[in-house]
């Protein structure tokens, strides 16, 4: 059967994506979903649980309730939690059942807010999507929430967009972003969204462009940019001379306005290497493996913008099209979460990195942080 997946597993789903883009910002997100569903989206694509909680519920959907669509019933328990929490906001998102059943989240989320006189959003994640679409629905909405006009601009103000642990698993490499971005001469205006508060996020909008980490970030980028003419260049920095490239792409945008998307760009010549995985991480590990003398190109299995990726580039998600993708490309050299090493041609060269949305906790002792010159330390006997 086309499209059925006999080996690998598949990326956490668009409602994960949503729970963790909003995971720090202190609003009460709700799950409307059956009961025992919350660990998933609050621990298993979570590793912020063990030591930062957050209000993230599950509406406990029962079938009598889904059969008699008894909406009442979340309304009631959302209104009464948040009187009990007192949250920032409220934001009310899906999962398969609720889809099956036709539950008007827009007319759930206005009457929530009715009620409660709290800002009230709802997400359109059905659980049959993977986590970018979530994630980016979600800090588009945080975005729109919070971010206010500004009196003047910062000069070499950032924005970082689409940061959350399904991408950079290994917590520090946000962190060391931020450092990156000061050593090149910028400073930090918001960071959507780990380690900012809503006030941060607040100053959004004097920034003189946005750093898009990932496809969840895309969105917000593109809010940020129609509603306040911020630029975005797309991109992470990994190794050090991709890292000058994507530092140049800042500053250039800044002063013209214009979108950059130096994650895209690819060398021909050298030792192939295919990369599978997040269009934006991926690609920009391709781009500074194709300034180091590989011929790199990408997989990219997941949602993603038609500018992300470059003309040798893949958009193949299935398990099948994976394989005949990579026997038609012959790589020397595979760059993806381990567990894809399943499913690679005999004879290729599999180089592990895991991939938080994909593995999981399987391998998160072992994600390594790869920003700056960091990367070529560890690409070193490539």
């Amino acid at each position: 059967m086309k499209h059925t997946a006999k080996i690998i597993p598949c990326y956490a789903a668009d409602t994960a994506g949503a729970c963790s883009a909003l995971y720090e910002l202190g609003g009460l997100t709700v799950v409307h979903d059956a009961s025992g569903c919350n660990s998933t989206y609050a621990t298993f694509d979570e590793p912020r649980w063990w030591d930062k909680q957050s209000m993230t519920y599950i509406s406990a959907l029962t079938e009598l309730d889904a059969i008699l669509g008894n909406d009442e019933k979340l309304i009631a328990d959302t209104a009464a939690a948040a009187a009990d929490q007192n949250p920032r906001f409220i934001a009310v998102c899906g999962s398969p059942m609720p889809m099956m059943i036709g539950v008007d989240f827009d007319a759930v989320a206005a009457e929530i807010g009715q009620r409660t006189g709290i800002r009230t959003v709802a997400l359109h994640t059905n659980g049959m999507h993977s986590y970018p679409e979530g994630a980016s629905e979600a800090l588009r909405a945080a975005a729109e929430l919070f971010v206010q006009p500004a009196a003047q601009k910062r000069p070499n103000g950032v924005n970082l967009l689409g940061a959350t642990p399904l991408d950079f698993g290994n917590l520090q490499t946000v962190p060391h972003i931020r450092a990156w971005l000061q050593e090149a001469g910028f400073s930090v205006v918001s960071c959507f969204a780990m380690g900012d508060t809503p006030e941060t996020l607040a100053q959004a909008a004097e920034a003189s462009v946005s750093l898009v980490l990932s496809e969840c970030g895309f969105a917000a980028a593109e809010y940020l940019y129609e509603r306040f003419g911020i630029p975005y260049v797309c991109g992470v920095p990994y190794g050090a001379a991709f890292s000058a490239q994507l530092a140049a792409s800042l500053r250039q945008s800044a002063e013209t306005g214009a979108h950059a998307y130096p994650c895209a760009l690819r060398g021909t010549a050298g030792k192939k290497i295919t990369v599978i995985g997040e269009a934006v991480s991926a690609g920009s590990i391709a781009a500074q493996l194709s300034l180091t003398g590989f011929a790199a190109n990408v997989i990219c299995p997941l949602p993603h913008h038609e500018e992300m990726l470059g003309a040798a580039d893949s958009d193949v998600f299935a398990e099948d099209e994976i394989e005949s993708a990579l026997a038609d490309m012959q790589p020397d050299a595979v760059i993806a979460d381990p567990f894809y090493r399943f499913i690679l041609p005999n004879g290729t060269r599999h180089i592990e990195l895991p991939h938080y949305a994909f593995s999981g906790r399987c391998f998160d002792k072992i994600i390594p942080d790869l920003t700056a010159a960091r990367f070529d330390a560890w690409a070193a006997d490539l």
